[in-house]
């Protein structure tokens, strides 16, 4: 069991840096934090903190929290997921979404996906 945490721990800040490698050298974080949490605040899930479910306004406003708390820390919209989006600093347990058709996953690698795209937007917007 020890091990099989080892390597999702591992799987998950490799990919913080593969997410971080694909930022944009203008990428605003704050604006890409607030993209952030309005996208958790407007998505159709079940957020899941320490067993108990949260709508998306809930899990959006407790992020919110959490990255003022953490606020000099964060630097880069990968260190917001990393410290307001990945686990409960009380309990140590990963924070998960349910989507729409019922699939769990764990929210930070849901967050790494939505901040991928937004990325590939963005960029698309600006070479037009």
């Amino acid at each position: 069991m020890k091990y099989i945490a080892s390597a999702i721990l591992f799987v998950f800040i490799a990919s913080l840096a593969a997410a971080a490698q694909e930022a944009g050298p203008k990428e605003d974080l704050k604006q890409t934090v607030d993209y952030l949490l309005n996208y958790v605040a407007g998505a159709e899930c079940v957020f899941i903190r320490n067993g108990k479910e949260h709508d998306a306004k809930k899990a959006s406003s407790h992020m919110k929290r959490k990255y003022n708390h953490f606020k000099d820390e964060i630097k880069t919209p990968e260190d917001f997921i990393r410290l307001a989006a990945t686990m409960s600093t009380m309990s140590g347990k990963p924070y998960m979404v349910r989507l729409k058709g019922g699939k769990e996953m764990p929210c930070a690698e849901w967050l790494l996906e939505v901040l991928t795209e937004h990325r590939k937007v963005s960029r698309a917007d600006s070479t037009q």
